[in-house]
């Protein structure tokens, strides 16, 4: 949990200090700083969901022919 923690903090302060120095605004870092991470949270959660549907299909494999059996000689 400390790790996680540290790193949000390492997130905030890099979102901050690039908005701050593309802009010299306090308030556009903070709001960046806030706006950024919770959008990436939004996309790595359907990153994640299409992660594990692609390592699904590839574990698994292509769905069988449902005639398969009328094609084995």
């Amino acid at each position: 949990m400390i790790k996680t923690f540290s790193f949000a903090i390492l997130h905030f302060s890099v979102a901050f200090s690039i908005a701050y120095l593309l802009t010299g605004s306090v308030l556009v870092g903070g709001l960046m700083a806030l706006i950024e991470p919770a959008c990436n949270t939004i996309v790595f959660y359907f990153h994640e969901r299409a992660w594990q549907h692609h390592q699904h299909a590839h574990v698994t494999g292509p769905e069988p022919d449902e005639h398969e059996w009328a094609y084995a000689a």
